[in-house]
């Protein structure tokens, strides 16, 4: 016994010697390409508003949009029967039932899900609440709404402690209060999506290279679930199909503006910390240990579509983007340079007043300020 664990010892230490061996000659630096600098400077967005010569904002829109699609490769199959929905669990709430669910996004797969109704007569308006990354996967839906009494302690209190990022409250039963029907489920890779070894953010993109070799990107299946989640919502009686909305913060800010900019069921989305251009996003002028990730990759979309370009898919339609000074996620001239375009856009259609972005004086967070702006926001445009 003490022989092989001496062996393990030395064979660990081999490896860790290996593991630091530095080449005199390298390619990359801070998980970036060190040409980084010359490949942005070859993106120049062909198919944005500004650049793609068409005229009409409907045909520019149904074009750019297009390529957004095909650039999301494979969709998930339709399930044969349609949202076929399951009922786990209801319990009543302070002014409001919450229900966990299990529905059919696809034929390949059934989703969990939180669903929040208000107490009183509908059809009321809905919110899609899409949870945030946070490099925790253990849970997904239980961020934006607090664990129904069905779930483990376990659940419950990893919950309770998430949180503190979003002000000690939860978005989704603040928004449920308040009269919204909340809808929120897990992304693929978290809560009960998640993997049956256990919740590792290291595995989170091996298994997103596998998923490529199927021909899938995972990124664009959760934007998938999140359009048919909102077509699911929009079925629902107690729901006004006509005034939807999305939120998120982080991971979530970025789910929010993808689905109004893909979903025509959306009439308002809030975002949280997620804006940016690439420019600043994926260059070395920042002292950063993360600049993207398999989250938010579409394959070959940067070619002809920025960050910006892609969310003033959902003009004319109400936005709300909050960004803060201090994120250090995203670089604040980046932030400007997204939002500067944004207004350029929904100016062009005579509809800046639906365009709201504000840039505050906080780090990567949604506490309870910005769920009182989100809510407000929604009062106004649902």
């Amino acid at each position: 016994m003490r022989k092989s664990l001496l062996t393990v010892c030395l064979l660990s230490a081999v490896s860790l010697t290996v593991y630091a061996q530095k080449r005199e000659k390298y390619e990359f630096k801070r998980n970036l390409p060190v040409y980084a600098e010359q490949l942005i400077a070859d993106l120049d967005y062909p198919l944005s508003w500004e650049n793609s010569g068409i005229k009409n904002f409907n045909k520019w829109r149904k074009k750019a949009r297009q390529k957004v699609f095909d650039c999301m490769l494979m969709p998930p199959p339709a399930p044969s029967h349609g949202y076929e929905t399951k009922v786990l669990y209801e319990e009543q709430r302070d002014g409001y039932k919450a229900r966990k669910i299990e529905i059919r996004l696809s034929r390949y797969y059934t989703v969990p899900a939180y669903v929040l109704i208000p107490d009183g007569k509908g059809p009321f308006p809905a919110v899609n609440a899409l949870h945030d990354h946070g490099a925790h996967l253990f849970i997904g839906k239980e961020k934006m709404i607090r664990p129904l009494a069905c779930e483990t302690d376990e659940v419950k209190r990893d919950a309770e402690e998430w949180s503190a990022g979003y002000g000690g409250q939860f978005l989704g039963d603040y928004l449920a209060k308040h009269g919204y029907v909340v809808y929120s489920a897990d992304a693929p890779m978290w809560g009960e999506r998640g993997q049956m070894e256990g919740a590792r953010r290291d595995k989170y993109d091996m298994i997103a290279g596998n998923m490529m070799m199927y021909g899938i990107d995972l990124s664009a299946w959760m934007t998938y679930d999140d359009i048919s989640g909102t077509e699911f919502l929009a079925q629902m009686p107690e729901v006004d199909s006509k005034r939807i909305g999305c939120v998120g913060w982080s991971m979530g800010g970025y789910r929010s503006w993808m689905l109004a900019a893909l979903s025509d069921r959306i009439q308002a989305s809030a975002s949280v910390c997620w804006m940016v251009t690439t420019d600043e996003q994926m260059s070395f002028k920042y002292k950063r240990t993360e600049n993207g990730g398999f989250a938010n990759c579409l394959p070959g979309l940067r070619r002809w579509l920025d960050y910006p370009d892609i969310a003033s898919l959902a003009c004319p339609k109400a936005m709300l983007l909050i960004n803060g000074e201090k994120d250090k996620l995203f670089p604040v001239p980046g932030v400007k340079k997204a939002f500067d375009k944004l207004h350029a856009i929904w100016k062009s259609q005579h509809a800046e007043d639906k365009l709201q972005t504000e840039l505050w004086d906080i780090p990567h967070s949604c506490d309870k300020k910005a769920q009182q702006t989100i809510l407000e926001f929604f009062q106004k445009h649902l």
